[in-house]
C-alpha cells in the first residue's frame, strides 16, 4: 500500500504539470495565433468574444463541446475512437525529461537526449491511427504522408541531436543546460539550431510543411472525420501540445533553457518556449506550402548533407582540439551558415523547382504539337 501512495505523490504531480502545460498551450496559442495572423494579414482576427476577443477560447470550446460526435458507419471503431489520446502520448511523455528550472526536473534520466528521439518518433503513430481508422482516401493520404515525412525530417533532427550530445558530452537534459552556463549552443551552433527547427516544423506539419492537413488537397487529412471535442483533442491538445513540446525542447537543447541574462529561472524557459511558437506563427503567415516532391528532396538533398558534414566536422575539431573545440566549431557553423544563405535561391530553383520547370516546358510543348495552345502548330 504504501507502495502505491509513494508512486502516486510522486506520479500525480509531474501528471499534472504536463497536462496543464498542454492544456494552456491550447487555450493561449490558438487565439495569439489567430490574432497574429490577422495582423499580418490586414485584418482583426477575433476581437468580439470579450475584452479583445479574450474570452474567444472559452467559445471556441463552448462550441465543440455542443457540436454532434461523429463517428464515420464504416470506419475502425476501436482505433478511431482511441487514436486521439495515442497522439496525446508523445506531448505528455516528452516533458519528462525536461528540466523546468534548476531544481525541478519530472526525471532526470541519463539518457535524455536518447528519449526525446525515441518518445518524439512516436508522435506519428497517433497520425496514422486516425488516417487509417477513418476508412477516408483524404484521412489515410494525410496519415501516410505524416509517415512519409516524419521518417524524411527524423533523420536531420537526430544529427543534430547528435552534435548537442557531442558538445556537452553527455546525454542528459540537465547537463546540456549546465553546458551552456557561459554560452548557449546556438551561438556555438547555428546550423544545428536552423536544421532543428527546419526538421522540428516538418515532424509537427506545420507551414510550409502542412502537407498531412492540406486543405486544397485532402479536405482536412487525418482530421478531416473528426469533430466535436475528438476534433479539438486532436487540433489543440495534440497539435499545439505537440508545438509547445518541441519548443521546450529546443530551448534546452539550443537556447540554455531555464538559464537566462539575468538569473536563472523557470520564466526564462517560458519566454524561450513563446518566443519560438510566435518563429512557428510566423512561419505560417509566410511561407506558400511546399509540395510532396519538394519535400522529400530539400530533406534528403539539403538538410540530410548538411546535417553529416556539420557532425562529421564537429566530431572532428573534438577529437583535435578536446579542451577547446568551441571557437573552431563555431567558426566553421557560421560559415556554413553564409554559404547556405549564399547559395539558397540556386539550390531551391534547382532541387525545389527544376523537376516543376521541366514539367511545364514538356506541357506546354505536347500542347503545341496537339495544336491546342495558343499560337500553337494546327495539324
Amino acid at each position: 500500500m504504501s507502495n502505491i501512495v509513494d508512486f502516486l505523490e510522486s506520479f500525480l504531480p509531474g501528471f499534472i504539470l504536463a497536462l496543464l502545460v498542454i492544456i494552456i498551450s491550447a487555450v493561449v496559442f490558438p487565439f495569439v495565433a489567430r490574432r497574429i495572423l490577422g495582423f499580418m494579414g490586414d485584418r482583426l482576427g477575433p476581437n468580439r468574444v470579450g475584452p479583445q476577443g479574450l474570452l474567444q477560447p472559452f467559445a471556441d470550446f463552448l462550441k465543440l463541446f455542443i457540436k454532434e460526435d461523429i463517428t464515420p458507419s464504416q470506419s475502425h471503431r476501436l482505433l478511431f475512437i482511441l487514436a486521439p489520446a495515442v497522439a496525446l502520448v508523445t506531448p505528455m511523455l516528452t516533458q519528462v525529461v525536461i528540466p523546468f528550472s534548476e531544481d525541478y526536473t519530472l526525471a532526470d534520466l541519463n539518457i535524455g537526449l536518447i528519449y526525446i528521439v525515441a518518445v518524439g518518433a512516436f508522435s506519428v503513430l497517433g497520425m496514422l491511427i486516425a488516417g487509417w481508422a477513418s476508412n477516408n482516401k483524404y484521412s489515410l493520404l494525410g496519415g501516410l504522408r505524416s509517415a512519409a515525412q516524419m521518417i524524411s525530417y527524423e533523420i536531420p533532427l537526430i544529427l543534430t541531436i547528435m552534435v548537442v550530445a557531442l558538445l556537452t558530452g553527455s546525454l542528459s537534459l540537465n547537463k546540456v543546460v549546465g553546458a551552456q552556463g557561459s554560452v548557449w549552443f546556438a551561438a556555438v551552433q547555428p546550423l544545428a539550431f536552423i536544421i532543428y527547427a527546419i526538421a522540428g516544423v516538418a515532424e509537427l506539419n506545420r507551414t510550409p510543411f502542412d502537407l498531412p492537413e492540406a486543405e486544397s488537397e485532402l479536405v482536412s487529412g487525418y482530421i478531416t472525420e473528426y469533430s466535436g471535442m475528438r476534433f479539438a483533442f486532436l487540433y489543440g491538445l495534440v497539435e499545439w501540445g505537440n508545438v509547445t513540446v518541441w519548443a521546450m525542447a529546443g530551448s534546452t537543447l539550443f537556447l540554455g533553457g531555464w538559464r537566462g541574462p539575468f538569473g536563472n529561472s523557470s520564466a526564462w524557459l517560458a519566454l524561450k518556449v513563446i518566443a519560438m511558437v510566435l518563429v512557428i506563427i510566423w512561419f505560417w503567415a509566410t511561407f506558400p506550402r511546399l509540395q510532396i516532391d519538394q519535400l522529400m528532396a530539400f530533406a534528403w538533398k539539403v538538410l540530410i548533407p548538411l546535417s553529416l558534414v556539420n557532425l562529421a566536422a564537429t566530431s572532428l575539431f573534438i577529437l583535435i582540439w578536446p579542451d577547446n573545440f568551441l571557437l573552431p566549431t563555431a567558426i566553421l557553423s557560421w560559415s556554413l551558415i553564409a554559404i547556405f544563405i549564399a547559395f539558397f535561391p540556386s539550390v531551391v530553383r534547382k532541387i525545389l523547382l527544376h523537376n516543376r520547370y521541366k514539367f511545364l516546358a514538356s506541357r506546354r510543348m505536347t500542347t503545341m504539337i496537339s495544336g491546342t495552345g495558343k499560337g500553337g502548330i494546327r495539324s
